[in-house]
């Protein structure tokens, strides 16, 4: 009877190892919102971004670790017609530890629009702070996908009607971020 139940212990252990693509659940996003990245500066601007989707483009590679394909995550504004690119050279270093906004996960493209007026990255000045992943797996092939948790600052440049200026904004907030398909 013990023998038995062992058997049919062990059974159900390996089935349940064999049916997980993600090493019994580590990966994916973990309830991140899929629209959750916030560009603000508290008072008359904020942008919303999500619908992220990463892909092992190789874009951003570093050739000094020519085996690591780097990522570049795409996504969207919120209720506008914007888009924010980034391109990660290290999947496999920012799945251990924090990165670093502008090196480890670099601002490829931040565009926006809000209340008659057109946001751009400022690419004149850089952007600071980190971001961290939850769950990312196989260096970001994982088709669990994952999620990333931003803590930065960058610049826009912000032109309305035919005048610009340069807002600083907080970039925040954790953000669902699924496989290219």
């Amino acid at each position: 009877m013990w023998r038995l139940l062992f058997l049919s212990s062990t059974s159900l252990l390996v089935a349940l190892v064999a049916c997980s693509d993600d090493g019994g659940g580590s990966c994916g996003p973990k309830g991140a919102n899929e629209f959750g990245l916030v560009a603000t500066n508290g008072s008359d601007v904020a942008l919303t971004y999500g619908g992220l989707q990463s892909g092992q483009n190789n874009d951003c590679s570093d050739p000094a670790t020519p085996d690591i394909i780097s990522l570049t995550v795409t996504g969207a504004q919120s209720g506008g017609s914007g888009l924010i690119t980034f391109c990660i050279p290290h999947p496999d270093k920012l799945a251990k530890m924090p990165g670093q906004l502008g090196t480890d996960v670099q601002v490829i493209d931040l565009k926006g629009d809000q209340n008659g007026c057109m946001f751009k990255i400022n690419t004149g000045t850089v952007p600071l702070g980190t971001v961290t992943s939850d769950g990312l797996c196989d260096n970001g092939s994982n088709k669990a996908g994952y999620a990333l948790a931003f803590d930065g600052h960058v610049v826009l440049t912000r032109t309305c009607n035919g005048n610009s200026d340069s807002v600083p904004v907080s970039l925040s907030g954790t953000v669902a971020v699924a496989l290219q398909q």
